[in-house]
């Protein structure tokens, strides 16, 4: 167990959880259920035995994770993966449910190294496959519920799966005006295509913008081909280099298509309690904040 705060939130949370999946535990000293929940957890911290991270934070202490996970009340638990928040629960859950949650992300324990080898390939085309087709229903049942189509056609990206994901967009390309978020999902789709079409040369691009800092040209073709990769952070770091020195630049193209990482990167959303606001990913809400400061300043 460690305890975390504001200044080590990065290296405790976010980096830790790309080898490592990190349950944070966001509790207060007056929480009554704080005190109930705290044993469970430290209990099942030691029972999985460095299966996952078990980070504490006080919001009291440190309110400023708390707004950046969209933590409204305590106990709230959300676990990271890879530098994102893939799940959560509010309140203090008895033990068998906690046991649930951590065995549906972190997996039985298998009978040896070589059996987790064997068995996890299989696993995820099944799974990969299984929700694919749950989200085809989905979006047939309701074309017009435009969260669903965004997560379906984002999944056959992610899957490499581009002439499916173009057919399953036709029907939303009169909305991308309206819809922010499928804009976002078409210029996701040119970054591919142009990279499939004439993939990147980055050695000529670094060298160009090496000459020259304000070509923003070579700039905007390095992130677009990262994004294309879907190496996002390290496009929008790039995005951000455009911005800090012409903002508006092209007409706003370098904002727009950093917003659109932006939602290309956030998590399905969920559904949460009335009243409640479901926790933001951690990388989001920090490349979010970097894009205010640049864009304000």
């Amino acid at each position: 167990m460690i305890d975390v705060t504001i200044a080590t939130y990065e290296q405790d949370i976010i980096e830790a959880s790309v080898a490592t999946p990190v349950l944070v535990d966001f509790w207060a000293p007056w929480c009554t259920p704080c005190k109930t929940l705290g044993p469970v957890l430290d209990k099942l911290d030691a029972e999985y035995a460095g299966r996952f991270i078990l980070a504490k934070v006080n919001i009291d202490e440190s309110p400023q994770l708390a707004a950046m996970f969209g933590v409204r009340s305590v106990p709230t638990g959300i676990l990271i993966k890879e530098g994102r928040a893939v799940d959560g629960f509010m309140g203090a859950q008895p033990e068998s449910q906690l046991r649930a949650f951590l065995d549906k992300h972190l997996g039985a324990v298998l009978a040896s190294q070589d059996d987790a080898h064997a068995q996890q390939p299989d696993a995820q085309i099944e799974d990969d496959d299984a929700l694919l087709e749950r989200m085809r229903h989905t979006v047939v049942a309701d074309p017009a519920n435009d969260n669903a189509r965004f997560d379906y056609v984002k999944l056959l990206l992610q899957l490499g799966r581009l002439e499916d994901a173009q057919t399953a967009f036709v029907p939303a390309k009169d909305k991308v005006l309206a819809v922010r978020r499928y804009d976002s999902l078409q210029r996701w789709v040119q970054a591919i295509e142009a990279e499939r079409h004439q993939p990147a040369d980055f050695a000529a691009l670094d060298a160009a913008i090496s000459a020259n800092k304000r070509d923003f040209g070579s700039r905007y073709a390095r992130a677009q081909a990262l994004m294309a990769q879907e190496r996002f952070t390290e496009a929008m770091d790039e995005l951000l280099e455009i911005l800090m020195r012409d903002k508006t630049w092209d007409e706003d193209r370098a904002r727009k298509t950093y917003i659109a990482i932006l939602d290309i990167m956030e998590p399905p959303r969920v559904a949460v309690a009335e009243g409640q606001i479901p926790a933001e990913d951690a990388t989001v809400a920090s490349y979010r904040r970097r894009l205010s400061s640049v864009v304000l300043s």
